[in-house]
């Protein structure tokens, strides 16, 4: 199979470059550069690595286990296997018993049989024989406060929980270096520029509360290859940016922030809609025209400090903030 640039294979296999790269931090895939040639590629063993993992990841095997299965031998790789399967047998009969008793239930009530509570036409042993080997705790059904909830209330149970994470945030204004790149893997490619300005300008012990915004500019478009993002990372007022990064000076502004772990950068959804519902304040998004996500930034925490130590192995875990400007209703 003939290389494939990142792009490419995100396109083929619709999973996006961002996850791709997450593969590769995980160790499970491995890009290279080919000479005289811009971008990073795919060989083919790492195509059918992306091919492997995107099936497994279907069969709903975490990324940890698929990853000792990409490194184990067929012994450890059928071990994982055989457990999957065994879950995927006890659920399946989870539902399989939660749907026999549904359609009993169902053939209950539509019985001709009249009573103040339709319910009560229902004799309790008869109920109580339906749902007697039915499992109240694993497999997707959950007990609290002595009751079954529905996928519905753990969905909201997630969302108030995620909810209670967010935060208000005032970013003060700042003067900050900035560079854009347009192109294929733009983040890596414009984070790699920032990298080497922290190091060889020793920002850190220059400005130790350094911080380290992104953005994609221009925004991707369905249909087009190529998108762009911005970094900005904070420098002292009287710092110049060597070329070629630019100068800037950011207002600041009230953010709505939660913090995520990489890559799960679909959590913007959830930030978006909570604002959407909160009674306070509203979204205070920039001119849309200019395609920059609308003034919406990803702090990636911890960054500048481990740029400057060279990115250590057992240096800080990585999270990011996303930030949406916000303002009162």
């Amino acid at each position: 199979m003939e290389e494939m640039t990142i792009s490419e294979v995100s396109r083929r296999y619709q999973i996006s470059a961002r996850m791709l790269r997450h593969y590769e931090k995980l160790g499970m895939i491995e890009s290279k550069r080919r000479q005289g040639y811009a971008y990073r590629v795919y060989d083919g063993e790492a195509v059918r690595r992306v091919r492997q993992i995107i099936v497994l990841r279907r069969l709903q095997i975490p990324l940890k286990k698929i990853r000792r299965m990409l490194e184990g031998d067929r012994e450890q790789a059928i071990c994982i296997l055989e457990d999957q399967i065994r879950d995927v047998r006890q659920s399946a009969a989870s539902v399989k018993q939660i749907r026999d008793a549904l359609e009993k239930l169902l053939e209950l009530l539509q019985r001709e049989t009249f009573a103040e509570n339709h319910l009560d036409t229902i004799s309790e042993a008869e109920l109580l024989k339906m749902t007697e080997f039915l499992p109240l705790e694993k497999y997707h059904l959950k007990e609290e406060r002595g009751m079954e909830q529905t996928k519905e209330t753990d969905r909201m149970q997630e969302m108030v929980k995620k909810a209670e994470n967010v935060r208000y945030v005032m970013l003060p204004p700042c003067t900050v270096a900035a560079y854009q790149y347009i192109g294929e893997n733009p983040e890596d490619h414009a984070g790699n520029v920032v990298c080497e300005f922290v190091r060889e300008s020793r920002l850190y012990e220059k400005k130790p509360d350094a911080r380290m915004f992104g953005f994609n500019h221009p925004d991707p478009e369905e249909g087009k290859e190529i998108y762009g993002y911005e970094f900005w990372v904070t420098i002292p007022e009287d710092m110049e940016a060597p070329a070629p990064l630019v100068k800037k000076e950011f207002s600041g502004g009230l953010y709505a922030a939660c913090t995520i772990k990489f890559p799960d950068f679909h959590e913007w959804q959830f930030l978006v809609e909570w604002v959407k519902q909160n009674e306070r304040y509203q979204e205070d998004y920039s001119d849309m025209s200019e395609k920059n996500m609308g003034g919406c930034l990803e702090e990636h925490l911890n960054w500048v400090y481990s740029a400057h130590m060279g990115w250590p192995e057992n240096g800080i875990d990585g999270k990011l903030d996303l930030l949406l400007p916000i303002k009162p209703r």
